[in-house]
């Protein structure tokens, strides 16, 4: 089948759709988890999506729903249990076990096709049917849209919370509605790139935006062409040789990070 062949098909152009939306999304809330400095957060998160994803599967309903219910689950653990930033990584640490066994768990019980219970953990774009596309749409417009009500309060409070605290901000209730939105749109990664490299997507391009730029507009606006070149780049390679889109998107993302970070090492040699 050629290449213009496989580019006609439902589930490819469906791909395509969710590819570029969940990029949109990874690349608008990513510099926010690196100024958090939230990485391993999200690492966390994507377990508790596999852990719903796995259960969703066992259950024989959209994985969609159950990776977007464990996340959620898990984001508001994280939320309410990592107030300090001390008490952060432990209890990251403690859900990202607790998850990913209980999830293979659920996958070891699951008696179907072996590449659905391969799909969780390295994504499949035939996994992105009409009701998991619209639920993504429908779920990165919410998640779009609260970030958009919430953002100058929330680029404060991750800046500078000491101040934001002296200045009335709400910082405890941002960090829990955060944790949220981080939770959705990890959720949301996991049917693309799997569980274990949702970081490629909701890290590398902003990490790779923060490189040359200072600036939260710029580095917002490249980190989201950076992670649309990653997620539809990753999509359209994969379709050739018929091989998991991860590897890919996350080839395309590491590549972007080292060219910026050396944009940024002459930057800086330069002033």
């Amino acid at each position: 089948m050629t290449f213009g062949q496989l580019l006609g098909i439902d589930f490819v152009q469906q791909a395509l759709i969710a590819g570029a939306v969940l990029g949109l999304v990874a690349g608008v809330i990513g510099p926010l988890v690196v100024t958090r400095k939230m990485a391993f957060a999200v690492h966390g998160t994507s377990e508790l999506a596999f852990t719903g994803g796995a259960a969703a599967l066992l259950l024989g309903v959209s994985v969609g729903y159950g990776s977007l219910i464990g996340s959620v689950v898990a984001a508001l653990l994280l939320g309410l249990l990592s107030q300090r930033d001390s008490d952060r990584d432990s209890v990251v640490g403690s859900i990202l076990a607790f998850g990913l066994g209980l999830g293979i768990l659920f996958v070891a019980l699951y008696k179907g096709r072996t590449t659905n219970k391969f799909g969780l953990l390295t994504g499949q774009i035939i996994g992105v049917d009409t009701t998991n596309l619209w639920l993504l749409v429908g779920s990165s417009v919410g998640v779009l849209a609260v970030l958009a009500f919430i953002y100058r309060p929330l680029h404060f409070a991750s800046v500078d919370p000491d101040v934001a605290v002296a200045r009335g901000v709400p910082v405890k209730t941002l960090t829990i509605v955060f944790a949220v939105l981080v939770g959705v749109a990890t959720a949301l990664s996991v049917q693309i790139v799997g569980a274990l490299l949702v970081l490629a997507l909701m890290i590398t391009p902003a990490a790779a935006a923060c490189r040359v730029t200072a600036s939260p507009l710029r580095a917002t606006v490249l980190s989201v062409v950076f992670a649309e070149v990653a997620v539809l780049g990753g999509i359209l390679l994969s379709l050739q040789p018929g091989l998991p889109v991860s590897a890919f998107v996350t080839a395309i993302s590491f590549v972007i990070y080292l060219v910026c970070r050396a944009i940024g090492v002459r930057q800086r040699r330069s002033t």
